[in-house]
């Protein structure tokens, strides 16, 4: 069907955080993802249809029209670069920060500064607007554990409530980001497909704004 809208989505808070917005929308998952091995969900709307990849993945599929639209974070987008697509809506929703993270009580040197990140992109954005040369080192995850084993000097990671850092005996040093989830849509499918997705992006904002006037 011309107009079946497919909407990429991430296990865990996102996809959490995101259904009430769907429902608003008159969407709803006939399957959890957490309990289901689909990874093709249907919805109670025969037009509408949720794949579920790993947050990372939600631009390239995106990007590439295998999804009409996605909710991805900021970081994920700022890592990615954000190619053929367009940021439809801000829906508040996974708050957390992208910060660089080090040892309180060591100032990073101002020569040869090692960071630990999977965020490779946005580290080394950083630094080079602050003229600060860096080596960024790629890590897939744990990176709590780079500066406690001398691999790197610190850590750029989206942080949430600090305790992980605070466990580890690092702390937030420099704030990069604050960070949120987005709708984002294929620039072609926007053109395709304007009118289902139009009337998605309407009514997915009216329930953004209502939750946060309660």
């Amino acid at each position: 069907m011309k107009d079946t809208l497919t909407i990429a989505l991430s296990k865990g808070r996102i996809f959490k955080d995101t259904v009430p917005l769907l429902q608003a929308a008159g969407i709803e998952p006939l399957d959890d993802p957490e309990t289901s091995r689909k990874l093709i969900l249907d919805t109670n709307r025969e037009d509408v249809k949720l794949v579920i990849i790993r947050a990372t993945d939600v631009p390239t599929y995106v990007q590439y029209g295998a999804a009409d639209l996605g909710v991805a974070g900021k970081d994920v987008l700022m890592e990615h670069g954000g190619q053929d697509l367009y940021e439809l809506l801000d829906l508040q929703i996974a708050r957390c920060k992208l910060m660089v993270a080090g040892f309180a009580d060591k100032p990073l040197p101002e020569v040869g500064l090692k960071v630990a990140t999977k965020f490779v992109n946005c580290a080394r954005h950083y630094f080079a607007e602050q003229g600060r040369q860096v080596d960024v080192i790629k890590l897939y995850g744990s990176m709590e554990l780079a500066p406690l084993v001398g691999l790197a000097d610190c850590i750029v990671d989206v942080v949430d409530t600090g305790n992980t850092l605070k466990a580890n005996g690092l702390a937030p040093l420099e704030h990069m980001a604050d960070i949120t989830s987005r709708l984002i849509v294929n620039k072609a499918s926007m053109k395709l497909k304007h009118e289902p997705i139009r009337d998605l992006l309407v009514q997915m904002q009216s329930a953004v704004e209502q939750r946060n006037t309660q």
